[in-house]
């Protein structure tokens, strides 16, 4: 695709701030969260990234679309962000592994595509104000009533998006990182040393093949899973741990989770979270989450590895992070160099551990993957 014609676009946001921009992907009237994401590269993995469903991606790298879309680089079935945020878009495509342009792909995942914009405005309105909802439309140009869509629409805590974005059926993932984008295998994938259960509540494709990578066999279930079908596994030795998976949305709303892991802390199995699963195991520990003011979206946030002393660059996805007083019952392991939240614990008392950031790298940064083989280590221990 050599040209498209871009149509009109129309936000507003709960600041009150009203904006007319051109539009690309979906025709729709939709609302979310706007966030920002600094990443330089990847916009197909970060909208296909289930933690991203309900909000809108404000991209600061300013040319976006240029590389097309490919099957290949989907880190899940679907897009689920509501809609991305672009200076400018660039239908034209260029890129020998391409296949489809990145309008065509909005519009068949039902995204909406936001350019001609000042992204750097809004951006620095978000790290001024924080994270806020907005509603875009390529169909309603009136701001009072787009206002009064968003006045009605729920807020993004008040939705549960795991319903939507988790696993229905338990499958089984083998796919590695040895797995090159073409399909082809140019190196055997380790042997299974130890299986796991992945609960999923929007995990990523490549966190499932770095844990495949490490050594470990995968067996994704749905987040309505049962803690006492899980500890009967673990004791009957068809399962040697449970990782907690990344996701969206506020992880206070999912009480039944919360439950469901408590019974498993109590079980003394041994854990891995990331994200999403990062925040539930501290909430289940009795220590709720807060929400950041614009929370970390991005591929070059430093972190610091509190046992080694070295700063990993890390892939980042989340607006919410554990308590500082979490210290009471877990060390602190890795710590964000930006604000000095917290971005790793490991539990005193219990085989757990957790991370806050992406070390799956995708996209960003590898310089964190060395946590899934030390989750294998935990496990055969």
């Amino acid at each position: 695709m050599s040209s498209l014609e871009l149509k009109k676009a129309y936000i507003y946001l709960e600041n009150g701030t009203y904006l007319e921009a051109l539009s690309f992907g979906a025709d729709d009237t939709s609302v979310g969260e706007i966030v920002f994401n600094t990443s330089l590269s990847g916009y197909q993995e970060i909208m296909s990234d289930p933690s991203y469903a309900g909000q809108f991606v404000t991209f600061t790298m300013p040319e976006i679309g240029n590389i097309g879309v490919n099957a290949q680089d989907m880190e899940s079935s679907s897009a689920h962000a509501k809609g991305m945020i672009v200076r400018n878009y660039q239908p034209r495509y260029s890129n020998f592994r391409a296949e489809d342009s990145l309008h065509n792909f909005l519009v068949k995942h039902n995204v909406m595509g936001i350019c001609n914009i000042d992204t750097r405005y809004l951006t620095k309105m978000i790290r001024a104000e924080g994270a806020m909802m907005m509603v875009a439309s390529t169909k309603i140009s009136d701001k009072d009533e787009l206002k009064a869509i968003l006045e009605k629409a729920p807020r993004i805590e008040d939705v549960n998006y795991i319903e939507q974005v988790s696993t229905k059926e338990a499958y089984t993932h083998t796919t590695s990182t040895y797995s090159d984008k073409s399909g082809f295998i140019y190196e055997e994938a380790p042997t299974q040393k130890a299986k796991i259960a992945v609960i999923d509540f929007g995990v990523k494709r490549n966190i499932l093949n770095e844990i495949v990578s490490a050594g470990i066999g995968v067996e994704v279930i749905p987040n309505n899973f049962q803690a006492e079908e899980l500890i009967k596994d673990y004791q009957d030795k068809k399962i040697d741990g449970v990782f907690l998976s990344n996701g969206p949305g506020d992880p206070l709303v999912l009480k039944q989770e919360q439950a469901q892991i408590k019974k498993l802390i109590a079980a003394k199995i041994p854990m891995f979270g990331i994200c999403l699963g990062h925040q539930l195991l501290s909430i289940s520990h009795g220590y709720d989450t807060f929400k950041l003011k614009f929370g970390h979206h991005g591929g070059n946030h430093p972190v610091k590895n509190e046992k080694t002393g070295l700063v990993e660059i890390t892939a980042q996805n989340h607006n919410y992070n554990v308590p500082d007083n979490i210290t009471e019952i877990a060390d602190v392991t890795h710590t964000n160099l930006f604000d000095e939240t917290i971005e790793g614990l490991r539990y005193k008392d219990a085989p757990i551990f957790s991370v806050q950031h992406h070390p799956e790298s995708s996209p960003g940064p590898k310089e964190s993957r060395y946590i899934f083989s030390e989750f294998l280590s935990l496990i055969q221990r």
